[in-house]
């Protein structure tokens, strides 16, 4: 992991900017999506490649649902949680 050396703070909402220079070093463009995980006590963000599970990020057999794109493995499981399998 690599230290920018940038601080920023937390607004009302619980927000943060990202600064422009790291913006355009990732590539990373207006209204672009970033996938957020939480690795103990870190959290990360990853800009998002396409289309993903949207229960586990998951690009791997998807299928479009209701606008929203969810895996097999994740139907499966859920399938399980509500007794249908």
């Amino acid at each position: 992991m690599t230290d920018t050396g940038i601080a920023r703070q937390l607004d009302k909402l619980g927000r943060i900017t990202l600064p422009m220079e790291l913006r355009k070093s990732l590539g990373i463009g207006e209204h672009e999506s970033l996938h957020i995980f939480t690795e103990d006590d870190k959290i990360i963000l990853k800009k998002a490649s396409g289309a993903a599970d949207i229960f586990t990020g998951s690009t791997e057999d998807l299928i479009e649902f209701e606008g929203k794109m969810v895996s097999k493995k994740s139907i499966k499981k859920l399938s399980k949680l509500a007794g249908l399998i």
